[in-house]
């Protein structure tokens, strides 16, 4: 009599090293909604694959980036931009296995894992990503509120609550089409990044202690403050629901399915996503930069609140226009991080327990989740408890990264699931290397969080 492993291991052997067949498609109201030309110029394919890779780079501008990056460049100056740089160098490789993983199996990391794993097993990392995505929005509830609060004056607790009406955005920009939402994202990015360069400028930063911030230092490890502010921006740049975002957007484009069709989906996809997110790397270090220029130049290292940092930009940088800029590009990032939530929360709750709800029901039981605790909060404690409020979702996120992280490398890597579109041996080992430093740093973390050291 055949037992339920033997059964389960018929049934993986037959479809590929999966315990179970794929039951549907990521985003089925999108998927394979892009065209993608079969002949033409690489440029011109490079411009159909265009798009995904930007809503991923959306991580690098979240609201909760801003409270870590702003926390760490007025206390320790630039020498956290280390961090910005090791993060996005994660990030480039990590995006670029979710790609694999989309196009040569048909699945997204969420359903990878309900196809691969126990039941049991799937609903665990289920729980875990629904964490990660409320930690995202908390933060990006908080950032919106506080964004409205410096441009127009309006309470926090008001603005908290208004957040839950960008609902409404989402689902006209879905109706219309998946590349209305990139554009969407583009725009606002765009914003973004114009704001920042204007704010940069103004502040006149020293070249030559930005570049020396780059180089890696033994004191972000041995030093307590400094590791929790540094997981606090890996948790912000490597966001643990941008690798299921990302395994599903990818398959808004119509690609074909041969395999020469394939390993041209993923050389594009992958040039997508890493020129994405190296320009996003420059507005993620523009914020820290910024904050070190600004404040620890002149000894305050004491800003670690958006507001703070809001109000002592004008008599630093002796303009009146440095506020109203810093006000916009934070409202941008939180209406910009509002769709890439909406988008991952989807894909995490279809792809792991195979639910489906309507859109604007899940989004409301997602903003609902983060307006809650925001509230609370900010009555109880004001713009101090938002501020840690922000940094402590951005480490709840680079906790979790783990559990997102080790199933995408061991997918890629498994030549049954991938095929010949296996990651190749120098791709897996890099994957693995990034995920022993994301475990030994929240390890580290842990640790001093135990002991009192942090």
């Amino acid at each position: 009599m055949k037992t339920d492993e033997f059964i389960l291991a018929e049934r993986a052997e037959k479809s590929g090293g999966w315990r179970q067949q794929a039951v549907a498609k990521s985003l089925a109201e999108v998927n394979g909604s892009i065209a993608v030309p079969s002949h033409g110029s690489r440029w011109r394919k490079l411009m159909a694959f265009t798009g995904p890779g930007y809503l991923v780079a959306v991580g690098y501008m979240d609201p909760g980036n801003w409270a870590t990056s702003i926390a760490g460049g007025s206390k320790f100056g630039y020498t956290l931009l280390v961090v910005a740089l090791v993060s996005n160098i994660m990030a480039i490789v990590l995006q670029s296995l979710c790609t694999r993983l989309a196009v040569a199996t048909g699945r997204d990391l969420a359903q990878a894992c309900r196809d691969a794993y126990s039941p049991a097993m799937s609903w665990f990392l289920w729980i875990g990503a629904e964490i990660a995505i409320c930690a995202t929005d908390l933060a990006e509830v908080i950032g919106t509120a506080i964004a409205l609060n410096l441009l127009f004056g309006m309470p926090l607790e008001i603005g908290v609550l208004l957040t839950a009406l960008d609902v409404f955005v989402v689902l006209y920009m879905q109706s219309k089409g998946f590349r209305w939402i990139e554009a969407y994202v583009l725009v606002l990015l765009g914003i973004i990044a114009v704001c920042f360069l204007m704010q940069i400028v103004l502040a006149d930063p020293e070249w030559g202690a930005v570049i020396r911030g780059f180089a890696p230092t033994t004191e972000i490890i041995t030093n307590p403050e400094m590791l929790y502010l540094s997981l606090g921006i890996m948790g912000a740049t490597v966001m643990p629901h941008n690798l299921y975002l990302h395994s599903g957007i990818v398959q808004t484009r119509k690609y074909g399915s041969n395999l020469e069709e394939k390993r041209e989906a993923i050389t594009y996809s992958t040039w997508d996503s890493t020129i994405a997110l190296m320009l996003a790397l420059a507005v993620n270090a523009s914020i820290l930069i910024l904050a070190a220029a600004t404040f620890h130049k002149v000894g305050r290292t004491d800003v670690v609140e958006i507001e703070q940092a809001e109000a002592l930009i004008a008599p630093l940088l002796g303009s009146t226009l440095a506020p109203i800029l810093f006000g916009v590009a934070l409202l941008c990032a939180g209406l910009n991080s509002t769709v890439t939530a909406t988008l991952a929360g989807q894909i995490v709750m279809e792809g792991f327990i195979n639910f489906r709800i309507r859109p604007w029901v899940r989004r409301m039981i997602t903003r609902g989740l983060a307006i809650i605790p925001a509230i609370i909060v900010t009555m109880l404690y004001g713009n101090k408890g938002t501020a840690n409020l922000l940094i402590l979702s951005q480490v709840v996120l680079s906790l979790q990264l783990p559990f997102a992280i080790v199933p995408l490398i061991m997918f890629t890597s498994d030549r049954k699931k991938m095929g010949a579109l296996r990651s190749p041996l120098w791709l897996t080992a890099s994957a693995w290397l990034v995920a022993l430093i994301v475990i030994f740093l929240n390890l580290k973390l842990i640790y001093d969080v135990a002991t009192g050291a942090a």
